[in-house]
């Protein structure tokens, strides 16, 4: 993922010529004091909401359309922080309930779940922060539109309300900043209450008996890890060899299935969904293996999860009409600035190439727009970090070992496992290790993947070492604290290094 960013951002380069840019600034400086705005903002996920706050604080007049009665986009209203708020506290509940407490020496009886009031502490946290955004957006002098952003004029974006009216915005510049949607599974309608997508699984009214997910991916294993933990039978049916999805190092994907495994979570790999029928209460779920089409199953459950993914939101945008043309998945191509074609035209986050990652996002927006006011354009995209917030957490950023081995590339590993850490022992929280990778001639460090206590915390030390890259004897001869789990990470980096670490 190194090298030029026309690789990372956009398979597809837009047809620009090399002046363009600096046509579009200078347009910019011709434009009439008559705009409504310098720059309208359609989305207001991390995105989006960034990017707005962003260009309000570099003295741009800001003005972001949002489709939903609520700022934050699917990240904050029915995604990250709602699911992340189930993991947490559906963790709670399983200590206790596992006897985990009371190995510990905390007894409790009687132990019971209230899942009304699980779910209500879940919608607390996601108002306060979808209002805390509002706040900021009035702090930051952004004007906010409810309604769907449509692109209407190449300096004009218009604002499709419920109740039938537009509103219509000027401006200098548009960034879009659409985000994805759910991904649906061809043959398979979701209701949102028996069969669900993420979305609905955030809001089941019940544990369910049995709960099938379609899907292993990072979506599919935290979800699936909440209901089980609440005491739901559930498996996840995969169609690819291993569980976690794309960019998981393969060492560290086989280790969190089997942890995953122990704490009650079934497994079909190498798996592919036909079909699904509802029979009364039940979902029949009909199964085959990838390789052999002659093996054929059906499992029953009473709540089926889909999670295959997600797809860019970029229909209804006025795309075609100004002659933006989407690639084969509907994606915008945009170039190392992220300027479509259309010169004062911007898009970020997930409706471009590259991962659908929140903190992508966020830091497009920023050098977007820090762009746009003539400021420099750069992302090393191999330094994005990616995170699966189960028990135990998965954090990994940069290349892992079948992408070095892929590309030919030498590499040294340097490996420790938590069992052999202080404060992990001392937690009895000692699932996991740390895995460093480095350049074997040079020692600089080329990606680190850690499954264990903490990992979404610890693999930001990482992506920091690696962004001013750092080798794994920089880390490694850098002290810290003691007893705490950061210290497994830099006994990896000794083992890269020194060929061993000290305690272990």
């Amino acid at each position: 993922m190194q090298g030029s960013l026309w690789k990372v951002v956009s398979p597809i380069k837009p047809k620009l010529k090399f002046n363009q840019r600096l046509l579009g600034i200078l347009q910019n400086r011709l434009y009439s004091t008559s705009e409504d705005a310098d720059i309208v903002v359609i989305g207001s996920g991390p995105g989006g909401y960034v990017a707005a706050i962003k260009a309000a604080q570099l003295g741009m007049k800001t003005v972001c359309i949002e489709k939903n009665s609520t700022l934050g986009g699917t990240c904050l209203n029915v995604g990250c922080i709602p699911s992340k708020a189930l993991l947490n506290n559906s963790h709670f509940y399983h200590m206790a309930h596992s006897g985990d407490l009371a190995s510990r020496g905390i007894e409790t009886d009687n132990v019971k779940l209230n899942l009304e009031t699980l779910m209500a502490q879940k919608t607390k946290a996601v108002t306060a922060l979808t209002g805390g955004i509002a706040q900021l957006f009035k702090k930051n002098k952004i004007t906010s539109i409810r309604g769907h952003g449509k692109i209407t004029g190449i300096n004009q974006v218009t604002a499709l309300k419920e109740d039938g009216s537009t509103e219509v915005v000027n401006t200098k510049n548009i960034l879009i900043a659409s985000g994805s949607e759910v991904t649906p599974f061809a043959g398979i309608d979701v209701d949102e209450e028996k069969i669900v997508s993420s979305t609905g699984a955030l809001k089941l009214s019940e544990v369910p008996r049995r709960l099938i997910v379609i899907g292993a991916g990072v979506i599919g294993v935290e979800l699936g890890s909440v209901w089980s933990r609440l005491g739901s039978e559930v498996t996840a049916i995969e169609f690819m060899p291993t569980i976690g999805g794309v960019g998981i190092d393969g060492e560290v994907a086989k280790s969190f299935q089997k942890i995953l495994t122990k704490q009650g979570m079934n497994f079909r790999l190498g798996t592919k969904v036909t079909g699904a029928q509802k029979d009364g209460s039940t979902i029949k779920v009909s199964i085959e293996d990838v390789k052999d089409s002659s093996k054929q199953e059906v499992l029953e459950c009473d709540v089926l999860l889909v999670c295959v993914g997600r797809r860019p939101y970029t229909e209804g945008l006025g795309l075609e009409e100004i002659g933006i043309e989407k690639d084969q998945k509907g994606r915008i191509p945009v170039n190392s600035v992220f300027q479509t074609v259309v010169p004062n035209i911007y898009a970020i986050g997930d409706c471009i190439h590259g991962p659908m990652l929140a903190h992508k996002a966020e830091d497009e927006g920023i050098v977007c727009v820090e762009g746009i006011m003539g400021g420099p354009v750069h992302i090393d995209y191999n330094c994005v970090p990616s995170v699966i917030y189960t028990h135990p957490e998965v954090g990994w950023v940069g290349r892992s070992e079948e992408d070095l081995k892929a590309e030919g590339i030498e590499y040294k590993v340097g490996k420790f496992p938590f069992m052999a850490n202080s404060r992990a022992k001392t937690n009895n929280d000692t699932d996991g290790f740390v895995k460093v990778l480095a350049d074997k001639s040079t020692d600089r460090i080329l990606g680190t993947h850690i499954i264990g206590p903490g990992a979404g915390e610890l693999i930001n030390e990482a992506v920091l070492a690696q962004e001013y890259g750092a080798s794994s004897e920089d880390v490694a001869r850098v002290c810290h604290a003691h007893p705490t789990c950061s210290e497994a990470l830099r006994e990896a980096n000794l083992a890269a290094y020194f060929g061993k670490p000290i305690n272990f």
